[in-house]
């Protein structure tokens, strides 16, 4: 039986059809979760995709926050479910809690949209479990708000944790520590920037997307 990943749809997300095709190119089955429901339907894992949820108005994923159906991801969170937050995803798991620091304007204030290289920097999350520490991964960006930060005292709990996952190899967007995805303290909780589910196949320009996604799918 094929692992089931859900993926959150909100009015503006424009990256969930990508997931899926990630999801189910690596043996998964993809199920869209809208906004307004408040039940994941038993899925095996969640991903928060990404796009412009709610138009990015007050600041992105401020708004996405409050949906229904964020109350049960978290639910499924807390209670040691894999959940995947990619760029918007990655924002809106910031605005609700389940990922420390935040994501602000790019340095430059430069929308960027472009192949970036990330280093491994922990295989204990469920996004590298397939990785290898120090792997060098050909994954590309596309946002405006993706500068990763936080306070010190968060930066030096992440560090001593070993919550960074991945880093920028030469950083684009000014994130602080050069961070291109963090965890949660149950590991079981990713947020990233870029986006693994454009890099699976080399007909899109790389394929180390997919020890990623492939990740998860174990996770689950």
């Amino acid at each position: 039986m094929a692992t089931t990943v859900g993926v959150v749809v909100f009015p503006g997300t424009n990256c969930e059809m990508d997931a899926v095709f990630a999801v189910e190119g690596m043996g998964g089955e993809g199920r869209l979760l809208w906004h307004a429901d408040d039940d994941i339907g038993g899925v095996d894992a969640v991903i928060v995709p990404g796009g412009f949820a709610h138009g990015d108005y007050l600041r992105p994923g401020a708004i996405a926050r409050f949906s229904p159906m964020m109350g049960a991801v978290a639910g499924f969170a807390a209670d040691g479910g894999p959940v995947l937050g990619i760029c918007n995803g990655f924002q809106v798991l910031t605005e609700a809690g389940l990922l420390p620091g935040a994501l602000q304007k790019n340095s430059g204030l430069k929308f960027l949209c472009q192949p970036t290289m990330l280093r491994v920097e922990t295989s204990e999350s469920i996004l590298t479990g397939r990785a290898s520490v120090g792997a060098e991964l050909s994954v590309p960006i596309n946002h405006f708000e993706g500068n990763y930060t936080c306070d010190g005292e968060t930066l030096a709990r992440l560090r001593d944790e070993d919550r960074i996952v991945l880093r920028y190899v030469d950083n684009p967007n000014g994130s602080v520590d050069d961070i291109a995805g963090v965890c949660n303290e149950g590991r079981n909780v990713v947020g990233l920037m870029p986006h693994p589910e454009r890099a699976c196949d080399e007909l899109l320009g790389s394929a180390d997307g997919a020890v990623l996604i492939g990740s998860l799918l174990d996770a689950a």
